[in-house]
Formats: C-alpha cells, structure tokens, sequence
C-alpha cells in the first residue's frame, strides 16, 4: 500500500507542475492547488461510493446467482442441466451495454403490460444488469472449482452418512471456494471496470461524473487520464485485499 500511495503523490505533483506550462495541455482543470482543479477533482472523486456501492451489490448478487445456475448445471440429468447451460450460453453471448439498456428501458415497459407500475432506477438498473451479466462467468467458475475435487471426498463423505446437501455444504464448496477465490476476485474487478457503462442510463458513479466535467471544462484528455488512474487505484486496493483474504484462507497453496 506504501507504494501504491507514493504513486499517488507523484502523479499530483506532475499534474501540479503540468498546470503551469503553456501549451495544448490543460491539466488545470484537475490541478488541486487552484480553486477550480480543487472543485472538478472532488466532484470526480465524489463518484466512487457509487462505483464501489454499485460493484459490491453487483458482485454479492452475482455470486448467489452464480452458484443457483451453477448446481443444477453438474447434474446427471439431462433435463435438469438443460436449463443451466442454456442460461449460461445465452447471458454469455449478450454483451453488457445491450442488456443494460433493456432492462433500463426495456424491463420497465414489460412489468407495465403485465399491470405492474414498477420504475427501475439508474443504480438497480446496473445493480441487476452487472449482476446477471457476470453470475454466467460465476456459475463457470464454481462448476470449474467443484468439479476440481477429488471425487473421493464425496465417496468419503457418503461412507460416514452425509447427504447430498450436507456433502456439498461442509466438504466439497469448503474446499472449492479456497480455488475459486482468485478467479472471482478477477470477476469482481470486471465488475469494478464494467460499471462504467452505469453511466448511458444517467448514474452519478466515475464514468458520469468524468463525461460531465468533461462538457463542463472540454479537456477530455486530462479528465479521463484522471479517471484511468482512479479505477487504477481502486483495482490495486482490490487486488491487495484479495492477497490478504487468500493469505487467510489458505488459498496460497504455494506458500505451504
């Protein structure tokens, strides 16, 4: 973290010391010292409790759902996996920005024909669309982890009586969830990245907030290099809070 926040510094102080040189450059508009740099960079700013509310909702959702299609997906049964897969192939092949959009706009006029007034706000419109968009990601994920162990410890399992439900809860998603963690810490930081596009159905997280300061200032260049580096910071925070849960869990398998 020590680094992360030394990088921090050195890049106000570079766009500090660009703000002061003539030019095409226009990194004033996000120069903390000045009156206006110090209101755009708290306005930018203000748009991660958004993201990072948006992201954590998305993401929990995601992993309900994820391991809900993902079990019957490991059935002998035919018919029972049937439903599974096709969900999994369909989400799959609907990319984001579509399915954002029909359930912002979409959704709405469906519930209404049925008889039901139900708007959808901007932040559960992205809340339902991040979350169902990756639970196909995630239903992969688990059946990946599950499926990796070792088919003795469910005949173990068998042998001193458990059930099915019992089998799978205390022995086997114990031991997958220690497997699956990395992977579903990568989902997460799609998710982080992905809530971007909350912004085309009008929600105040990072994207929108940068898009409107950018009208605002037209400096399009120093504003979105601004919001690259908070996303930047944001997913190195992520990624050290993984390492420090995976050192926990004992999901470092490398370290003994």
């Amino acid at each position: 973290m020590k680094k992360h926040f030394l990088i921090l510094v050195f890049l106000l102080i570079f766009l500090s010391g660009c703000s002061s040189q003539p030019g095409a450059w226009g990194w004033y508009v996000i120069d903390p010292t000045t009156k206006g740099g110090y209101n755009n960079v708290m306005f930018l700013l203000s748009g991660f409790s958004a993201t990072i509310q948006l992201s954590l909702l998305a993401a929990f959702f995601s992993i309900i759902l994820g391991l809900v299609v993902a079990l019957p997906g490991m059935s002998s049964n035919y018919w029972v996996r049937l439903p599974s897969r096709t969900y999994i192939e369909f989400i799959r092949a609907v990319p984001l920005l579509p399915m954002m959009f029909w359930i912002f706009y979409g959704l709405p006029v469906i519930l209404k024909s049925m008889g039901l007034n139900i708007p959808i706000d901007p932040f559960w419109g992205a809340v339902v669309t991040l979350a169902i968009s990756d639970s196909a990601f995630t239903a992969e994920i688990y059946r990946a982890g599950i499926q990796s162990i070792h088919k003795g410890q469910r005949e173990a399992a068998q042998t001193i009586g458990l059930t099915s439900f019992q089998t799978m809860r205390y022995v086997i998603l114990p031991q997958a969830i220690k497997r699956i963690l990395p992977p579903l810490a990568n989902q997460f930081i799609y998710i982080v990245k992905m809530s971007a596009f909350a912004s085309v159905i009008g929600m105040q997280e990072l994207m929108r907030r940068a898009n409107e300061v950018v009208v605002s200032e037209y400096r399009p260049l120093e504003v979105y290099t601004f919001l690259i580096f908070e996303y930047l910071i944001l997913v190195l925070i992520i990624s050290q809070a993984v390492r420090w849960l995976e050192r926990k869990m004992g999901s470092d398998e490398s370290r003994g």
